[in-house]
């Protein structure tokens, strides 16, 4: 090879070497597809939210430590505890009053100190009680004061406490016993010793304050499905209000339609032949009635939700800000989830959106059944949020969030990836236009909206809270119902209270009434209530005056008063409800934000029930108060044991002050009667058991805000719609290179239980 070939095939190695390095260096220079961005992040300061922040579990055995060492009075462990003894039922984060928050996140003033509320149940005195403590500052307590009488008025009765674990086991270990009483009729009605049948609570316990006695129904137990299908028609009442244990009674037992003294005068009657008895089977596991276990064998997998560059929504401590939204969340053991000021593009919109209860009321013609009237409140709404399933309850690569609580015990608990966070592509436009006149063009915006998601077992059901926030500055709060139904055994005259859904199984007939409260702060705290609705008009028509049309025009009106503002349950409200601020917008319009609720609720219990002011909420589809530190929740823990004399009744909240330009509260009921039915069995479906509210921008803003958004798509007919830099739509082939390596399915729901 001659010396000239060799510099030619040198030169273009070279020529070729620098092409390839200049390709290389422009290539870093572009984002890659995949890059993972890190997503915007709002102008608030990232340790403002931690004044709202949930106890840690440090925090929570510091209180612990300081009440033992500080109260001067012997504490059991909840968990151990007899009714006879003092104990710390629980310890929760004790919220600051609005004022002073505000003084320190929009004022510049000082942060509030971080306190504690830790409720003491106290059997070991003279007149045994329940008390309630401040105690702080946190995390180093120095101080505790009793809030009890400020709270309340005076001292809690002791009968109105929740009912423990502890006193449930020791209620099991008394019917088992009294169940040795009738070998004979249980292993005809059953094929059973009593061992393998559970038991069911049901609530309010009694028929007037101070009264706790219980009807427990019986249930075949099959290991791994619910037991809640497979009543065997036995219903046993049990007096559990002595302090003493050994004192507790069995008053009076049910069976198939009849009422009997005890467990022994049912045994008398079967022996002698006067008793019918229903004879049961003892249930198989593969047979059994409301199994879940697959029929067939796995198909192959339905579509996944992914970010190509990672979530576009950011979570530090307690806030998530997301495309020009802030929330700081939280969970009350017994309400459940709470969100704390909301703001959209740097104002804020709610200071405090909450769930306060949910009210489960039952009929039946047997007697556990037609007493039923859950408030989940005084079981755990908070405390009940377990574990979320990866892929199935929330999206799999949605980011999940441990929860902490500290009830009926003296250490923390966690309840592990128990809410979840993550974007939701609805697949529906948010808004769209195809412009087929005088120009050709399309404009649109998929609605994509941040979820915050917990579920709470609540015995049954399972309860889907949904918190969701959507690009056009609306506020979406939904629940879905799904679960178990609870049940009857099938006799007589059943289906007047329901379906029948098994061979000897009633599905009873029930409402869900859930309320919120939601403390809205519509540019600023000063706000007003507005109607509008639609009237007609009759007009001469001005052209001619020889025709008539029929105008609808709007009518306007400023409610003033409590009283206009408390909008019963099933009656038409205004189609426009909105509060109001006194500022308008570039249209001089009062800048506004309208509620909109979406309910099917069953009838609220008559005012002439004597426990209906415990759940006296559940009369408003919506009521409009002042808001007032010392009406901070709508109902209380303690209702549920004596609903006959309610420690809180809402009720009381509705007392006609005025409403104009004030800090106000909007307190919804949302809700649907459920007739159980053949599809409702192994569980109750989500399609068209979910109900909810919206919170819109009415006149708020000058325009919808999602204009505003990356995320629009237009293009017309000149352009090239193929074209990435022209149609981003265009750009999500090359999007599907970046489907992320999922991690292992890892659950751990189990392990707490």
């Amino acid at each position: 090879m001659s010396l000239k070939t060799v510099l030619i095939l040198l030169g273009l190695a070279l020529a070729t070497i620098f092409a390839l390095v200049c390709v290389l260096l422009t290539r870093e220079r572009t984002p890659r597809t995949c890059q993972h961005l890190p997503p915007e992040q709002e102008e608030v300061k990232d340790d403002q939210s931690l004044v709202f922040a949930d106890l840690s579990p440090e925090e929570m055995s510091q209180v612990v430590r300081y009440l033992q060492e500080h109260l001067g009075v012997p504490l059991v462990e909840a968990s151990r505890a007899r009714p006879s003894d003092n104990c710390i039922a629980s310890v929760d984060l004790q919220v600051p009053g609005k004022a002073e928050v505000l003084r320190f996140l929009d004022g510049g003033g000082a942060r509030p100190p971080r306190e504690a509320l830790a409720v003491l149940y106290f059997g070991k005195q003279p007149e045994p009680n329940i008390s309630e403590y401040v105690v702080g500052p946190l995390p180093r307590p120095a101080y505790h004061r009793d809030v009890t009488e400020q709270k309340y008025g005076g001292k809690v009765p002791y009968h109105r406490r929740p009912v423990t674990g502890k006193e449930y086991m020791d209620i099991n270990a008394l019917i088992q016993r009294e169940l040795k009483k009738a070998p004979r009729f249980l292993a005809a009605c059953c094929e059973s010793d009593g061992s393998n049948l559970v038991t069911l609570t049901t609530a309010p316990r009694g028929f007037k304050s101070g009264d706790r006695v219980t009807w427990f129904v019986l249930f075949h137990n099959v290991a791994g499905t619910g037991y809640y299908l497979s009543p065997v028609g036995l219903e046993v009442l049990v007096d559990h209000g002595d302090l003493h244990v050994s004192r507790w009674q069995l008053r009076q037992v049910f069976y198939n339609g009849r009422y009997f003294a005890s467990v022994g005068d049912l045994e008398q009657q079967f022996v002698a032949g006067t008793l019918e008895v229903v004879r049961l089977k003892q249930p198989q596991a593969d047979a059994v009635l409301g199994s879940m276990k697959p029929r067939r064998p796995p198909g192959s997998p339905g579509p996944l939700q992914f970010e190509p560059q990672g979530p576009r929504y950011s979570v530090r401590n307690n806030r998530i800000t997301f495309q020009g939204w802030s929330i700081t969340f939280g969970m009350n053991p017994n309400t459940g989830p709470r969100l704390f000021d909301i703001r959209y593009r740097g104002e804020r919109i709610i200071y405090e959106l909450s769930l306060q209860e949910a009210l489960a009321l039952y009929g039946s013609n047997c007697p556990g059944g037609m007493s039923t009237r859950y408030l989940d409140g005084s079981f755990g709404i908070g405390r009940f949020a377990y574990e979320l399933v990866q892929g199935l309850d929330c999206p799999y690569t949605a980011t999940y969030v441990d929860r902490h609580y500290l009830v009926e015990s003296d250490t923390p608990k966690t309840n592990q990836k128990s809410l979840c966070i993550f974007e939701h592509d609805s697949a529906l436009p948010l808004r769209r236009h195809f412009s087929d006149s005088q120009s050709f063009y399309f404009g649109g915006l998929r609605k994509n909206t941040l979820v915050i998601r917990t579920i709470s077992t609540l015995i049954n059901y399972d309860y889907i809270w949904d918190f969701m926030f959507h690009g056009s500055g609306a506020v979406e709060v939904r629940v879905h119902a799904t679960g178990y139904i609870s049940s009857s055994f099938f006799h007589g005259q059943g289906t007047n209270y329901g379906n029948r859904v098994g061979p000897h199984t009633l599905g009873t007939m029930h409402l869900h009434h859930i309320h919120y409260k939601v403390d809205l702060d519509v540019d600023g705290q000063r706000n007003s209530l507005e109607t509008q609705d639609m009237e007609y008009e009759f007009v001469k028509d001005p052209w001619s005056t020889q025709n008539t049309i029929e105008r609808p025009y709007l009518r306007k009106k400023r409610l003033e008063k409590e009283d206009e503002a408390a909008f019963p349950l099933n009656v038409p409200m205004p189609r426009y409800l909105s509060f109001v601020s006194p500022n308008a917008n570039k249209w001089e319009h009062p800048r506004s934000y309208r509620i909109q609720i979406i309910s099917f609720a069953g009838k609220h219990l008559p005012t002439s029930s004597s426990m209906e002011r415990s759940i006296s909420w559940g009369r408003y589809q919506l009521a409009v108060t002042r808001r007032k530190e010392e009406e901070p929740t709508s109902t209380s823990v303690y209702n549920q044991n004596d609903p006959w004399t309610p420690t809180v009744a809402f009720a009381d909240f509705i007392n006609n002050e005025t409403i104009t330009n004030e800090d106000l509260v909007a307190w919804i009921t949302v809700g649907f009667l459920h007739v159980p039915h053949a599809e409702d069995v192994p569980n109750t479906v989500t399609v068209g058991n979910g109900v909810g509210f919206f919170l819109r921008p009415y006149n708020y803003f000058n325009e919808d805000p999602s204009v505003d958004s990356s995320d629009s798509v237009y293009f017309s007919s000149a352009q090239d719609v193929g074209a990435c830099g022209a149609n981003p739509l265009a750009c999500l082939s090359s999007a599907t290179t970046c489907a992320p390596r999922l991690p292992p399915f890892h659950f751990g729901g189990f392990l707490n239980l």
